[in-house]
Parts: structure tokens; C-alpha cells; sequence
């Protein structure tokens, strides 16, 4: 009988614990600084496109400008539109815009919980549940995905 390797993790991830590492690894490339999100478009247990926040292709990245939001003093959960940056689930979403990827009926695991302007596109997008890490001050958001049917999950902290 074979030894099994030690260095092997005791048990498999599930499915949401699988992309939800992917999301947090998507994460890491973030020009952010405030907060680094990464979030990862799935339908049948496939890999449709992935989105981090940052500034739109080709412009400077906070990293290099300054935060924005930072200067102005503007908690998180408010005001998204005074930001360079685009958000992860908007990054995924254009992705998949881009490539001609179809998002009916599929799922968005992200670190954190949508704001209220990826809540809209996820709902007209076709996305029909979420699975998040932690959550975000933004009781619009939740709403408007409840009043859509649409599942958010949080994930049990591991």
C-alpha cells in the first residue's frame, strides 16, 4: 500500500470553498488600496471569467494617484460612483460582455458582498446566486438581490 503524501490537504474543498479560494487569489492583483476584491463568474462548476477592482484598462491605478475616496473622507457603502476604480463584479461582468459569454443562470462567488451598482448588473445579467466571503455596508444591495430572488450565501469562516 502506497503512504499517502503529508503535505496533501486532510479533505477536498467543496465547490464554494474552491472558487471562493479562486476569488481570493483573483483578489491579489487589486490596485485598490482600500480594500481588494476579487470575484469569479461560474456556471456548471466552470470557470466563465474572473474581475478584480482597479482602474479602467490603460488609466493609472490608485496606487499611483491616491485614493480618491481616502481624500474626500467617503465611508465605504456610499458614493460609488467617485471612484477610478471599477469593481470586481463589474470587471467579470464586462469580461464576459467582451468576450460574447452569455451569464444567464450562472453565479458570482466574491470576496465581498456587491454594492448596490453590481447588484443591479448582477440581477439584469442573469446571475442568479452569490456566494461571498464578508459582507458590505450597502442595505440597498441586499434588498434589491432579495426582492430579485437572487441566493447570497456567506461563507462559513474557515
Amino acid at each position: 500500500m502506497e503512504k499517502q503524501d503529508q503535505s496533501l490537504p486532510a479533505r477536498r474543498p467543496s465547490w464554494d470553498e474552491y472558487f471562493l479560494d479562486i476569488a481570493q487569489l483573483v483578489a491579489k492583483r487589486s490596485t485598490c488600496l482600500r480594500r481588494q476584491v476579487g470575484a469569479v463568474i461560474v456556471k456548471d462548476k466552470r470557470i466563465l471569467t474572473t474581475g478584480y477592482n482597479g482602474a479602467p484598462s490603460g488609466l493609472e491605478h490608485c496606487e499611483k494617484t491616491g485614493c480618491m475616496r481616502e481624500q474626500m473622507n467617503i465611508p465605504s457603502g456610499e458614493r460609488h460612483e467617485l471612484c477610478r476604480a471599477l469593481h470586481a463584479e463589474m470587471n467579470a461582468i464586462l469580461q464576459a460582455a467582451q468576450y460574447g459569454i452569455s451569464l444567464q443562470g450562472s453565479m458570482v462567488y466574491c470576496t465581498n458582498q456587491p454594492c448596490i451598482i453590481c447588484a443591479k448588473m448582477i440581477i439584469n445579467a442573469g446571475i442568479n446566486r452569490i456566494v461571498i466571503l464578508e459582507s458590505y455596508p450597502d442595505e440597498l444591495a441586499k434588498a434589491m438581490l432579495k426582492e430579485a430572488k437572487i441566493e447570497i450565501v456567506v461563507a462559513a469562516k474557515r
